[in-house]
């Protein structure tokens, strides 16, 4: 059909800025910003958006995008002597036009393949270098994948933390809950692979991005690596993946594959 859209689109988005909508033919898609390689839309087949991004968001450099899936690297937090979570979310990612070979892709899943490198001022507050490519897949089920793959590129070793930040949309946040985590132990609000998060109404009061109810309307589930610090040797790589899907809400924990519920 001739107005039939495609399923990778190059176009400007907030501000200018440079952006890919990633489009499934039964109608879910996802949109990606280059500026963090954020994604920052999920929307199902019923156009339903699934991720949360404040009214106050602020897209422009350097500040960090408020809401979707900010990418948290090479430091998550302040545990560390970099900014809050790192650099890679502010900085400007590349479309990869050669990344090296994934699994087969199949022909009805719309993805797009972005990299990123450090710059000079970059070296300068981390002086290690490294080739972060990252893949975001719109699967055929309106499931959503992100694929980190960081390679030391460097001459000695270095180690990082790492979390793909994601902020959910919630109808109401005293109605939800999060299931799976039952039985695990926890070190304040940190978990080494798992994080749950909500500002609430102190903290979302004092935040100039977030308007002041709208974490009652949002709630971080996060694939992470905090506790204990990935190391590199020259030449290693890491991966690390988050797939995303939906099910109907009927659906109970014990009922879903555990290896898809939580993936980092």
């Amino acid at each position: 059909m001739s107005g039939e859209k495609p399923p990778v689109e190059i176009c400007k988005g907030v501000n200018g800025l440079e952006k890919v909508v990633l489009r499934e033919v039964r109608g879910s898609s996802a949109e990606v910003y280059l500026y963090g390689g954020h994604v920052t839309s999920w929307k199902n087949d019923h156009g339903e958006e699934l991720l949360f991004l404040s009214s106050k968001a602020i897209f422009k450099p350097p500040k960090a995008i408020r809401g979707g899936i900010p990418i948290c690297f090479p430091q998550f937090g302040s545990h560390g002597n970099l900014e809050q979570h790192g650099f890679a979310r502010n900085r400007l990612w590349s479309i990869d036009t050669d990344p090296p070979p994934f699994p087969t892709v199949s022909s009805n899943k719309a993805f797009v393949d972005l990299i990123f490198k450090p710059s000079e001022d970059d070296l300068k507050i981390w002086p290690h270098s490294y080739e972060f490519r990252l893949r975001i897949t719109l699967g055929p089920g309106g499931d959503l994948m992100l694929t980190s793959r960081i390679r030391n590129t460097d001459g000695k070793p270095f180690s990082f933390t790492f979390a793909y930040h994601t902020y959910f949309s919630v109808s109401d946040i005293s109605e939800v809950r999060v299931e799976g985590l039952e039985t695990l132990d926890y070190l304040d609000n940190l978990k080494a692979k798992e994080l749950v998060w909500n500002p609430w109404e102190k903290k979302a009061r004092s935040m100039a991005d977030f308007g002041d109810d709208e974490y009652k309307h949002m709630l971080c589930v996060e694939a992470a690596a905090i506790e204990k610090p990935i190391t590199l040797k020259p030449g290693e790589e890491w991966k690390g993946r988050l797939e995303l899907s939906t099910v109907p809400s009927s659906y109970r924990s014990g009922q879903l594959d555990p290896q898809r519920v939580l993936q980092g």
